[in-house]
């Protein structure tokens, strides 16, 4: 009879013990979505559970190992920080991966307070209560739909995605759809950026991780072969066969999707199969060169669901990115390119990687037939087409002087504070042909214009394009510059 008491008693404290911590973790929960902010919290840090306490040490798990280790590298230090505060006899987190769902110790987030005795507040050890099995899923066979797709670039993956500041959202956004695809906020998951920047390298890179795990079927194709296809069903009375087709696939991948802009019937049909695939539970990636709320030749109703999921902006390169795919490439090929090389590269193109690689695969293509060491020398020799044509860089500085003397205004009112539209309005040009000629991020392009935020330049771009349409004489101005800037 005691024996059993003692084991009731046992039950009780560790019950108590998961009340404690829940509310501990609560606290430092309001903590974290302060500092780091709703979405961000909402895209790392929310599928976080509390599991046990032993010693002066609390587990934490997260769903998959990608999540855990980019949750280790960019907040560990942080938690342990946070949860020492609230319980200073714990002093190390662990971060472990487990199943959604079947954490061990997950505190849950009502409880009442509990005494301070408890073994949590206290620091005991308590006991680890055994995690249960998981619970195996019947694999499925994994195809690429090749009736309907494009075929994946095997070159395309995850290890040869170079991943700098520019581009590091992106590429955790899209290592999260391939490791756990349709999962809540990221369906769908919007890529967007320049040419060349990398969004059909992780299109293709989802594609074959997804292939390589062996549980889903994937359809990649393009936006303009999405619309020959609908056409072709159209011509060939096929309509249904084409819409089933679609809708039996797990993940539909469209790449380039302002090929639709002006399209209303392929939009149409594009629409009902978006509906169709999220309802039912499947993933969808889109990528395209601007943003959904950018992409003003769209209907409105498939631009508010393209941004109801993950959004996520792959930015113009930096120096130090480019420098590091050089690096990459040139390592890949066996030939050995001098560092004052790859820095030149690097320094000359800077707008487009896809431009870059290809530079890098001419130089070394053309050492590897003539067997001649690749020396600065060579490389302006066997790349002078491509040099001459990124030799004219138009700067924002040079923008802003040519602008301002067009409208008759000062320089200084380029970065100041004045919103009258004598002023405001060339200034907003100066942005848009910023954002037109030159390879600056919108961030970037805000800092020169007196630190302003991005969203203040997205707004000039759009409603410069939009006086443009409107006003044929504003539309010549700008025209005007723009041709006196490129010359």
């Amino acid at each position: 009879m005691t024996g059993g008491l003692e084991g009731y008693d046992a039950v009780a404290e560790a019950n108590a013990q998961k009340s404690v911590l829940a509310i501990h973790w609560s606290r430092i929960c309001e903590r974290l979505k302060a500092e780091v902010g709703e979405v961000e919290y909402r895209t790392w840090l929310r599928q976080i559970t509390v599991g046990p306490v032993e010693e002066d040490e609390i587990t934490l798990y997260l769903p998959t190992r990608f999540l855990r280790d980019w949750v280790r590298g960019q907040y560990g230090d942080r938690l342990g920080t946070l949860w020492n505060a609230e319980v200073p006899a714990i002093r190390r987190v662990e971060l472990q991966v487990a199943r959604p769902g079947a954490a061990p110790a997950t505190p849950p987030t009502d409880g009442a307070e509990a005494p301070a005795t408890l073994a949590a507040a206290r620091g005991d050890a308590a006991p680890r209560p055994a995690a249960p099995a998981p619970v195996a899923e019947e694999p499925r066979h994994a195809e690429v739909r090749s009736d309907l797709a494009a075929p994946l670039d095997p070159r395309f993956t995850f290890d040869t995605f170079v991943v700098g500041k520019p581009n590091e959202f992106a590429y955790a956004c899209a290592r999260r759809v391939a490791e756990r695809p349709s999962s809540p906020g990221f369906n769908p998951l919007f890529l967007y950026g320049g040419v060349g920047l990398g969004k059909t390298h992780l299109m293709h890179a989802i594609g074959a991780e997804l292939l390589r795990e062996g549980r889903v079927s994937v359809a990649y194709m393009s936006a303009e072969k999405f619309m020959y296809r609908f056409i072709a069903a159209i011509r060939s009375q096929s309509t249904m066969e084409f819409k089933e087709q679609l809708r039996s696939v797990d993940v539909l991948m469209i790449d380039d999707l302002q090929f639709l802009i002006g399209k209303d019937n392929t939009q149409e049909e594009f629409f009902h199969t978006f509906n169709a695939l999220v309802d039912a539970g499947r993933q969808i990636v889109v990528s395209a060169d601007k943003s959904p709320s950018d992409l003003s030749g769209l209907e409105d109703r498939l631009r508010t669901r393209l941004g109801c999921g993950m959004v996520a902006d792959i930015h113009a390169t930096t120096f130090e990115l480019r420098i590091s795919i050089l690096e990459a490439k040139a390592s890949a090929s066996g030939v050995i390119v001098p560092a004052k090389v790859l820095e030149f590269l690097a320094h000359k193109i800077t707008s487009n990687v896809r431009e870059l690689e290809g530079a890098l695969n001419r130089l070394i293509a053309h050492a590897n037939l003539f067997g001649r060491p690749v020396t600065l020398e060579a490389t302006q020799d066997v790349l002078h087409d491509i040099l001459k044509a990124h030799d004219r860089r138009v700067t924002i500085e040079e923008i802003q002087r040519k602008v301002a003397e067009h409208w008759n205004i000062r320089l200084t009112d380029m970065s100041s504070a004045r919103r009258a539209r004598a002023v405001a309005r060339p200034r907003q040009v100066a942005m848009y042909l910023a954002k037109q000629l030159t390879s600056r991020s919108l961030p970037e392009i805000g800092r020169k214009f007196g630190n302003r935020d991005h969203t203040t330049v997205m707004h000039a771009v759009t409603r410069v394009t939009e006086l443009m349409e409107q006003d044929p004489a504003f539309a010549e101005d700008v025209e005007l510059l723009r041709r006196m800037l490129e010359s």
